[in-house]
Order: structure tokens, then sequence, then C-alpha cells
């Protein structure tokens, strides 16, 4: 017979994943790959989901009628909504986050905001800084939209610097030490999404 709290307990912890690059062969997108690979062997109930962003249309109200939104803004919004909390994948784009990533932001903060009062992450992958200014960006917008970032372990890579981090061809992680250090994230994003949601 289950003690009580222990159903609570092994409840996954739901983890909407969103990448702002829409290249299917992405090194963003590669991270959040394996950040899904990661979470069904070497961290215990953790479930990651990568909600597409590419359907989503650009931004405008004059869409929205009667308090409805298109439909697939609709379904991002839900999966948004059923998430624990949020693994961001989030390129650099000219020292900011990128028009699609952007987009997805703003459609689940109109009203009612859907992504407030939840753990959130962020990775990425670029150049020299690894995407940092467009993490920087991406954490200030996440201050508007109640979101609550984990403050370390950050994670930055330099795509581009020696041995390879990537497959070239699929964008697959193949670093070793990336993967360790992306693992430390999720474990970071776990605990603290419980500590903001405990489990009953």
């Amino acid at each position: 017979m289950a003690l009580a709290g222990s159903v609570g307990a092994a409840v996954p912890v739901k983890v909407a994943a969103v990448c702002g690059s829409l290249r299917k062969a992405s090194y963003n997108r590669g991270l959040l790959r394996a950040a899904i690979e990661l979470s069904k062997g070497a961290i215990e109930r953790l479930q990651i989901e990568h909600v597409e962003i590419a359907a989503l249309p650009m931004l405008n109200t004059d869409l929205e009628e009667e308090g409805r939104f298109p439909a697939e803004v609709e379904a991002f919004r839900q999966k948004i909504l059923e998430a624990d909390c949020f693994l961001f994948a989030s390129p650099e784009y000219n020292f900011s986050v990128s028009a699609p990533m952007k987009n997805a932001l703003d459609w689940a903060s109109r009203p009612p905001n859907v992504w407030g009062g939840k753990a959130a992450a962020i990775v990425s992958a670029g150049g020299s800084l690894g995407g940092g200014r467009g993490q920087f960006h991406l954490r200030h917008i996440g201050v508007f939209l109640d979101l609550h970032f984990i403050n370390k372990p950050e994670f930055f890579l330099n795509a581009f610097q020696p041995p390879p981090k990537f497959n070239p061809h699929t964008g697959d992680l193949i670093d070793e030490d990336a993967k360790l250090r992306l693992k430390e994230v999720l474990l970071s994003l776990k605990a603290f999404s419980l500590q903001l949601q405990p489990r009953t």
C-alpha cells in the first residue's frame, strides 16, 4: 500500500522545452534532444517535451476573436499551461533572442499569461560567448512574464571551438563534458520547480 505523499512524489516534473531556432539541424535543437535523452535515463521523474513554435503566426491581436486565439496558438498555450517548468534553447540573434522565440513568448503572455510563476532554465550554443547576450536579454523578458529562472549553473556553449561539440550534419550534441553540464542544469531546474510547486 502506498504511503501518504508517495504518489505525489512519483509524479514526474513536466518540462516544456522551447527552441528559438527553426532549423532542423540547429545546435540549439541539438541541446534539447540531448536534454530529452538525459531525462529518459540519467534523471528520474523528469519528463521533457519539445514544444514546436514554427506554426505560430506572427503576433497580431486582430487574430484574437471573442477571447479565443488561432488554433495553433491555443494548442501552444495549452502545452505551456500544463507544464511545471520550462527549458529554453535560445540562439543569439543580433545580441538578443530570435524572432520565433520572442513571438512564442508574446503569444503565451497574452492575457491570461500562462508563463507566470514557474521555474525556467536557459541553454544556448553559438559563437564566442555561446549565446550569452541572448540569454541575458531573455532573462530581462522573463522578469515581466513572471518567470523564475535558475541562476546556477549557467550553460553557454561555444559551438565552434575544438574539439567538435555537435555532429555537423544532424546537429546532435556529441561532447560528453557538455552533456554532463546539461545534466546539472536539468537537475537544478527540477529541484527549483519542486521548490516552487511542492508535490503533496
